[in-house]
């Protein structure tokens, strides 16, 4: 393990709000499919941190990983940029901090 750690970047529910309300990001739900299907933010794609390959990310867009409390979003930051990718933004939240604000759900 190397000194320098991984940059991460926080962004609350109104970073993300206004990102997904103009499109500026594909917002990224690292939680398991059954906590994607009881409930998820409007506009984001589920891609469980369980199975999680970054490969399959799309290219060119600005992702943002969400979970359910910001703990497995930064794991999804971690397997990213380990497979090379510039990605380091996370919803620190989470799925908990946007339900609790009464924000809507799909």
């Amino acid at each position: 393990m190397n000194a320098s750690t991984s940059t991460v970047v926080d962004l609350d529910r109104e970073d993300i709000k206004q990102g997904l309300q103009n499109g500026t990001i594909l917002l990224v739900d690292v939680r398991e499919p059954h906590e994607f299907a009881a409930g998820h933010i409007p506009g984001a794609v589920p891609h469980p941190l369980s199975t999680f390959d970054p490969s399959v990310l799309p290219e060119g867009k600005r992702i943002v990983f969400s979970c359910q409390a910001g703990v497995r979003s930064v794991r999804a930051i971690e397997f990213a940029q380990a497979a090379g990718l510039n990605i380091n933004e996370h919803y620190k939240g989470g799925f908990k901090d946007w339900a609790l604000a009464g924000e809507a759900v799909e």
